[in-house]
Parts: C-alpha cells; sequence; structure tokens
C-alpha cells in the first residue's frame, strides 16, 4: 500500500504515517517499491515475529511495574 492509501483509515496526516511507515522500514519491518512517484510499502512477515516477541515481553515488564505500583498506592495513607 501506499502513505496515500494508509493514511484515509486512520485519523492522522498523510505526513504523518509516512513518518511512521518511515521509521518502520529503518527498523527492517516493511519493504519498500518505487513505481514512478508512487513509493509502495510491504510487510516483511519474517521479521515480524521478533518484533511481536519484544512487544509482549516489554508489555509484560509494564503490567508488573504498574501492579507492583497499584500494590503500593493501595498500602499509602489518602
Amino acid at each position: 500500500m501506499t502513505a496515500t492509501e494508509l493514511a484515509t483509515s486512520y485519523p492522522v496526516s498523510r505526513q504523518a504515517v509516512v513518518k511512521h511507515l518511515g521509521a518502520l522500514t529503518a527498523a527492517g519491518l516493511l519493504d519498500t517499491e518505487r513505481h514512478g512517484r508512487e513509493v509502495r510499502y510491504g510487510v516483511v512477515a519474517g521479521r515480524l515475529g521478533g518484533a511481536s516477541s519484544w512487544l509482549a515481553e516489554v508489555g509484560e515488564r509494564w503490567d508488573r511495574r504498574l501492579d507492583a505500583l497499584q500494590r503500593q498506592l493501595g498500602r499509602s495513607p489518602a
């Protein structure tokens, strides 16, 4: 898909979509293919497994931290 096509599906500007696509491309999660003035983006499926695992790990760490904070706040006097 192109950045323009993607931008129509989200409540952000095309420029914001392009910026995010650039970051994902730099991370190796997307490939680009130029057709004239148009740039098409495609997912690099093999790289998504690692990204998904990393996100799950970070999410679990945040869940533990937030649970600990909630327990601590529950013990604090109001």
